[in-house]
C-alpha cells in the first residue's frame, strides 16, 4: 500500500512537470502564431524585431498550412490553425499522459478554450510591456510595436475613460477586464476536463 502510495506521487510529480513543459512550449509556439496573425492583420513589418523572431518561430508550422489554408487580404488564418494545432496537440498529449480520463471529442472545445486562454494571457502580457515602455521608452520602435498591437482594445476604454491628471488608465482597465475573462475562460476549461 505504502509503495502504491509512494508510485502515485512520483507519477504525479512527473504528470506535473511534464504539463509544466508542455504549457511553456505550446504558450511560446502558439503565441509566436497568434503575434505573427496580429501583426499580419495591423500590416507591422516582419523584416524588423519582433517580426524576424516570430517567423523564424513558426515558419515551420505556417508555411505548409499557406498551402491548404491561402492568406486573404489581411487575414492570415494559417497563423490562426497553427496557434489551434499546437494547443489541441499540447492537449492530446497531455490527456494520452493522463490515461485518456474523459470523452477524446472534449480536446476539440477544450482547445478552443485553452486559445483563447492564451489570447487573453498575451493580450495581458503585452499591455504590461506597453505601459512600462510607455514610462520607460516612450517613442521607441518596440513601444510603437506594442502600442499599435494593444490599441484595437484600447481605444473603446480610452473613448470611455477620462484621464486622470494626464494619466491613461485604459491599461489598466484592460487588464482588469481580462482578469475576469481569465478567471471565467478557467472555469469553462475545468468544466470541460473534469
Amino acid at each position: 500500500m505504502r509503495l502504491s502510495s509512494h508510485a502515485q506521487e512520483i507519477y504525479e510529480m512527473l504528470y506535473s512537470m511534464v504539463s509544466m513543459l508542455l504549457e511553456v512550449v505550446a504558450s511560446v509556439l502558439a503565441g509566436a502564431c497568434l503575434l505573427r496573425l496580429a501583426m499580419h492583420w495591423l500590416g507591422l513589418p516582419m523584416n524588423r524585431q519582433p517580426g524576424l523572431f516570430v517567423t523564424a518561430l513558426t515558419d515551420w508550422i505556417v508555411r505548409p498550412l499557406r498551402r491548404v489554408v491561402p492568406m486573404g487580404g489581411r487575414a492570415d488564418a494559417a497563423s490562426l490553425l497553427a496557434a489551434w494545432i499546437i494547443k489541441l496537440v499540447q492537449l492530446v498529449l497531455l490527456w494520452l499522459a493522463m490515461g485518456g480520463p474523459m470523452a477524446s471529442w472534449m480536446l476539440v472545445p477544450a482547445s478552443l478554450v485553452a486559445l483563447v486562454q492564451l489570447v487573453v494571457s498575451a493580450l495581458s502580457a503585452l499591455v504590461l510591456v506597453y505601459a512600462i515602455l510607455s514610462w520607460v521608452q516612450p517613442g521607441s520602435y518596440l513601444h510603437h510595436t506594442a502600442a499599435r498591437l494593444c490599441e484595437p482594445w484600447l481605444y473603446p476604454l480610452q473613448r470611455i475613460l477620462p484621464r486622470v491628471g494626464g494619466v491613461d488608465l485604459s491599461p489598466l482597465a484592460l487588464l482588469l477586464l481580462l482578469q475576469m475573462v481569465g478567471i471565467m475562460l478557467a472555469g469553462l476549461m475545468r468544466s470541460l476536463l473534469f
